[in-house]
């Protein structure tokens, strides 16, 4: 009868011994209670507690969480109404506060995060919403870290992931976001038309004033050319008439040499006059002004005559020549 009774109570003093160890894993903390009032938190591994008087009433993760906001409707500042969702990353940094401070701590996060979405919607107008989206991420990631600091929870993140306006205030923003397109292109058309006629009206402006410098190089070119064929026009000229009159001085001399050795010499200069009398006429006649020249065959042999007596005077000097004629004869 007395070893019923001593393994009797080893076995209760060896369930007794067992369920006063406790293990929590790494990343978890639990809390205890010692006859209905709290007594400790129990840390990551091997943990001891009386049997009977102390009651492990709390086990949760220390590590980061998601809450998974469902889908909720919205009201913005322009009465549009949208669909909202987000997902919330928190952790519990105070395990006392998170059980004794709030029941059911998940669903008071979820319903604390659609209040403040709800709350930042209805502030903004529907284009807002759109464009700030990180600044709305940033204010209900501050609310809900003041709001959940009570719990001893941490809110770590807040993401909203998609904005869904209603299917009729969708039609309007595809039908606004086509006309705004159109109206882009009608005015970039007009620009590049604009540039076009720009840019054309500056290459013809352009175009006029290279053709007018060129026209201007041609005339002063076409001046300076003209002037050079001026000057060498009169240079040759003036080469011409110096080889004429050194080849008249030249003849003159020869001639004068021969009235001096021979006295029948002047009937060949009187010849000589005469032709040149007649090539002047010849002469005169091919210029470009217009003239009438009269001679008279009957006339030629008082000509020559006239000219026999300038040279035939014997007593006086030759005025054509410079030099004294002897006498004619008969």
């Amino acid at each position: 009868m007395e070893q019923f009774f001593l393994l009797v109570f080893l076995a209760l003093g060896g369930s007794a011994l067992a369920g006063s160890a406790k293990v929590i894993n790494q990343g978890n903390e639990a809390l205890v209670e010692r006859l209905g009032s709290y007594n400790k938190k129990l840390e990551p591994g091997l943990n001891f507690i009386i049997p009977f008087a102390d009651r492990l009433v709390f086990r949760e993760t220390i590590r980061e969480k998601v809450i998974d906001i469902p889908p909720q409707q919205c009201i913005t500042r322009d009465n549009v109404s949208i669909t909202v969702d987000a997902v919330v990353y928190w952790r519990i940094v105070d395990m006392e506060k998170a059980y004794y401070k709030v029941e059911n701590l998940r669903m008071a996060m979820e319903n604390l995060v659609l209040t403040q979405i709800r709350a930042e919607m209805g502030k903004l107008e529907l284009d807002e919403t759109f464009t700030a989206r990180a600044q709305i991420n940033e204010i209900l990631l501050h609310d809900l870290d003041v709001a959940t600091d009570p719990w001893g929870v941490k809110v770590t993140r807040v993401e909203l992931r998609d904005i869904i306006p209603s299917q009729a205030v969708r039609e309007s923003m595809e039908l606004q976001m086509s006309a705004e397109r159109r109206k882009r292109a009608a005015i970039l058309t007009s620009e590049g038309e604009r540039d076009a006629a720009v840019n054309s009206a500056r290459g013809k402006a352009d175009a006029q004033v290279l053709d007018a410098q060129a026209r201007q190089k041609a005339v002063i070119l076409q001046a300076e050319a003209e002037q050079k064929a001026i000057v060498l026009r009169a240079q040759a000229e003036r080469q011409q008439q110096v080889l004429k009159s050194q080849a008249i001085a030249e003849s003159a001399e020869i001639i004068a040499q021969k009235i001096k050795t021979d006295p029948n010499v002047h009937q060949a200069l009187e010849v000589l006059f005469a032709l040149g009398y007649l090539d002047m006429g010849a002469t005169i006649g091919k210029s470009d002004s217009s003239k009438v020249m009269f001679i008279d065959p009957r006339t030629i042999p008082a000509t020559l005559e006239g000219i026999r007596s300038i040279v035939a005077d014997g007593n006086t000097s030759n005025p054509l020549l410079g030099l004294e004629m002897p006498p004619t004869k008969g």
